[in-house]
């Protein structure tokens, strides 16, 4: 029987896949669903680790402790050898992402009934942006963390190739495609020559014309919809009796998902203290020294992240901000979210046409563009892509499956 899986380790939500004859590839990892959201947190109350949804769960509950999510973003990152504080002792970063996939090994096991011995890991096409030294070092932080959980056997595959060999398994003829993967943490695409004769190849390098990428994602996304549009409630933007703007680095350090615990220290907690007997809009900075004592920033950044999903298929949502003091009921509009991400998403673009300039490619040679990835529903991004290649059918996958679904198919070719 086969032992060797894919794993799509995510920056928002993670999966295994495990190709079994007759049944479907993804496996189980939380109450029968095949996510696992990308998120641990430590109860300081019950001393306990939880993942996931449970994670989430017991966060917004109330309960004291630590939540840690977006833990892929630190690789490559000068953080991967720093630590955080979890219940009075300092805990390092590489033991917070050695405890998830440990945990995603686990659950995968015991969801397939036996032990998972090879991996392909998914990677972004960049880890790290214009830096290759970073990049590498990402990916064998990577590979150590997986050999320290039991891996014996470990490969790695760009995840848009990945989800390419899903959608190459569902075709019927052949086409050239490009892949557009969109996820938590970054933008991925490859432009392949897929079809059902190309696909018992073992080896496929010919096939793929050209790969790229950018290190923008839902996170980003995220960011800049929270600082357009909720923390001006908290006083971002405002200004302090000389004139001079509050700091901005607490609204940065709220609405980015990976550095929200940054704003939890003493002193910062100082700091704000001396920043509001000085603002000249008081009430916004105390909103923000309330969020900040109740250690709600992972609320308001999982609130903002409803708001963005709500506004792929809506023009405006309204957005109730319960925990802020006083609440806040806050309208969020299509128009501002596309202002606020709009420099993003020509990044993407660019990306997109640097792609078919480096692979020779003219726009209306492309037959498919197919996306995958949590974000790909972000109706601006999905718009300026199709831009690129307009004569091209648009399809979408498994925006979940489809990177772990490909890297199944890719271990059995690599692991037998």
């Amino acid at each position: 029987m086969i032992h060797a899986c894919g794993v799509d380790f995510g920056t928002s939500n993670s999966t295994v896949g495990w190709v079994r004859p007759g049944q479907s590839t993804m496996l189980s990892l939380e109450d029968g669903k095949t996510t696992l959201p990308s998120v641990v947190f430590f109860n300081a109350e019950d001393e306990e680790v939880s993942y996931g949804r449970a994670a989430l769960a017991d966060y917004l509950a109330g309960y004291e402790g630590r939540l840690m999510r977006s833990l892929k973003s630190l690789l490559g990152t000068s953080l991967i050898d720093g630590q955080t504080e979890v219940g009075g002792r300092a805990v390092p970063f590489r033991m917070l992402l050695s405890q998830f996939i440990g945990e995603v090994k686990r659950r995968a096991e015991q969801s397939a009934g036996r032990e998972l011995t090879s991996a392909v890991f998914g990677r972004p096409v960049f880890f790290i942006d214009d830096n290759a030294q970073a990049d590498q070092l990402a990916q064998d932080t990577l590979a150590e963390i997986a050999r320290s959980v039991g891996f014996k056997e470990i490969a790695f595959q760009f995840e848009p190739i990945a989800a390419a060999f899903d959608y190459e398994s569902q075709i019927a003829r052949e086409e050239l495609v490009l892949i557009a993967d969109i996820g938590g943490g970054t933008s991925d695409f490859s432009l392949v020559r897929l079809s059902p004769e190309r696909a018992k190849k073992a080896e496929r390098r010919d096939d793929i014309l050209a790969t790229g990428g950018v290190h923008i994602g839902g996170t980003d996304f995220d960011k800049y919809l929270s600082l357009a549009s909720v923390m001006p409630l908290l006083g971002y933007g405002s200004r302090l009796n000389n004139n001079s703007e509050v700091p901005s680095s607490y609204y940065f350090n709220l609405a980015t998902w990976h550095t929200i615990n940054l704003a939890y220290t003493k002193k910062i907690w100082v700091q704000l203290a001396d920043v509001c007997r000085d603002a000249r809009e008081q009430d916004k900075v105390r909103r923000l020294q309330h969020l900040i004592e109740e250690r709600s920033g992972h609320w308001l950044a999982m609130k903002v992240e409803e708001g963005k999903i709500a506004l792929s298929g809506a023009e405006q949502v309204e957005l109730e901000l319960e925990r802020l003091a006083p609440a806040q009921s806050l309208l969020l509009r299509r128009g501002q979210f596309d202002e606020a991400i709009g420099h993003l998403c020509g990044s993407v673009e660019d990306t997109v046409q640097r792609l078919l300039r480096d692979a020779g490619v003219a726009p209306e040679a492309v037959d498919t563009v197919f996306f995958t990835g949590g974000s790909s529903g972000v109706r601006l991004l999905r718009e300026k892509i199709a831009a690129v290649v307009p004569s091209a059918r648009k399809v979408e996958g498994d925006l979940f499956g489809s990177i772990g679904a490909g890297l199944a198919l890719d271990a059995v070719r690599k692991f037998g």
